[in-house]
């Protein structure tokens, strides 16, 4: 099967795959709803058409939430996670559906039969999701790619893409300096499947990325900076010679203003709803140690202005006695035991919504750095302060879609993706994938014993060949 092809059918089953759960979820509905609780509507019009026009409404919620939370990736992701986000979306869109029956009876309906069909639909889905993660599995085997690296190896990408083994396998490694002509051969003999384009020059990069255009080969970059920067730069067609107009001045004013409303919106209504949960976490702070229950630090925010940040204290009082900054490992021993779970859930980043209120920081926005080591990372990363074009952020891009311990050069990265595509829309997305990643462990890891600063990629690899 020709490449194109294979993809044509590939989209054409996840789509029949993700129709068949939409279907089936939405019968279920339609069942409980009929049984439990249209009968009891006080609107005389929902015994006719009404009954089907609500089914639609929860299918279109439903879609929604798939699209944002990923359960749409059939195929594309990892089968436990798109079973988890097909819980997710089956979760939150039963839960709206609740409050908008609530409206509908004027107080509250059952919930019983809710939660019943919320345990329905997840079982259904998993089962479909994973029968489809095999079928895919057996149909489509995974690609094997060339990769072309020059100066750095892209050992740990070439790590990541073969942790994949249903979607990747990278069957071969070659070096930059072999020559264009060697480079095209391979291409030609063992890259038709894919080829990666690791840290290579410009010049090379994009002929090499020509020459796989021509013969329709699937090509895998790492995006250099100058890339993200003109990613959503804005067409100009004010000649007939085509122009990209890339503004570099973060947000307009517009923008900062529908995002203050924002953040001072869902800030108010997260610090309501957690309230109960702060005051037991406090509680237990104190009770275990009697030390401080908030920990303060100097953090950065915008244009590299300091700010002290406000989180619940998990790790032992005094944790940098000896005056050197380092982050959290995945064994560190100055954690308290309150504190590994309320770092596992996230709970210790509440108190920022006081920051948020305060003007310091965003709901959505980079991680705000501690000086110290912002400081270091620009040592080799001079770039890294282009992350202070906009506020610091409780959650971010590269806070859903990196981890704990992704390199400084990665996290600059989808920081600036996050920046140069930034819109109101953007943040609510990210918003509500941030619900996803609370009890993903993996968002949490930590850095190895002994490394205190993660810089990048490149960075790793030369430590590696050093030792």
């Amino acid at each position: 099967m020709k490449n194109r092809d294979r993809e044509q059918y590939k989209h054409f089953l996840r789509i029949c795959a993700v129709a068949v759960i939409l279907i089936l979820e939405c019968l279920i509905f339609a069942v409980f709803w009929n049984r439990y609780y249209s009968e009891r509507l006080w609107i005389e019009p929902f015994w006719n058409k009404g009954n089907k026009v609500i089914v639609v409404v929860y299918g279109v919620f439903l879609l929604a939430f798939m699209y944002i939370y990923g359960g749409m990736k059939i195929g594309y992701m990892k089968g436990s996670s798109i079973i988890y986000s097909q819980a997710i979306a089956a979760f939150c869109t039963n839960v709206l559906m609740y409050f908008q029956i609530m409206l509908l009876w004027r107080h509250v309906p059952y919930i019983l039969p809710m939660i019943c069909m919320t345990l329905i639909d997840f079982t259904v889905s998993a089962v479909i999701s994973f029968l489809c993660d095999r079928l895919f599995a057996r149909l489509f085997p995974p690609r094997r790619l060339l990769l072309i690296y020059d100066e750095y190896q892209m050992d740990s990408l070439a790590w990541k893409m073969n942790q994949r083994q249903e979607k990747y396998t990278v069957q071969m490694k070659v070096h930059a300096s072999v020559g264009e002509e060697e480079l095209y051969r391979q291409i030609d003999q063992n890259g038709q499947e894919g080829v990666i384009l690791g840290d290579l020059h410009s010049e090379l990069r994009n002929r090499l990325l020509k020459y796989c255009y021509t013969r329709s080969i699937r090509v895998y970059m790492t995006p250099k900076l100058s890339d993200i920067m003109v990613r959503k730069a804005e067409a100009l067609h004010i000649f007939d010679t085509p122009l990209l107009l890339a503004r570099n001045s973060g947000l307009s004013l517009d923008q900062r203003f529908c995002k203050r409303v924002l953040d001072l919106a869902v800030s108010f209504v997260m610090l309501i709803l957690a309230s109960p949960v702060m005051l037991i976490t406090a509680f237990c702070i104190k009770l275990y140690d009697g030390g401080p229950v908030l920990f303060r630090q100097k953090r950065l925010t915008i244009n590299g202005k300091e700010f002290e940040i406000f989180k619940f204290r998990s790790m032992i009082v005094n944790a940098e006695k000896d005056g050197v900054a380092r982050l959290a490992t995945k064994h560190d021993s100055r954690i308290t035991p309150v504190g590994k779970v309320i770092r596992a859930l996230r709970i210790d980043e509440l108190p920022q919504l006081l920051n948020i209120i305060k003007g310091d920081m965003s709901i959505v926005g980079p991680r705000p750095e501690r000086p110290e080591i912002a400081k270091e990372y620009e040592k080799s990363i001079p770039e890294f302060a282009y992350r202070l074009k906009v506020k610091a952020g409780l959650t971010g891009y590269a806070q859903i879609y990196g981890k704990y311990n992704t390199t400084a050069y990665d996290k600059l990265k989808l920081d600036l993706m996050y920046i140069e595509s930034y819109s109101i829309l953007e943040d609510l997305k990210l918003i509500l994938l941030t619900v996803k990643i609370l009890f993903m462990k993996e968002s949490t890891e930590g850095l190895e014993e002994g490394q205190t600063i993660s810089l990048s990629e490149q960075e790793d690899e030369k430590e590696d060949q050093n030792v």
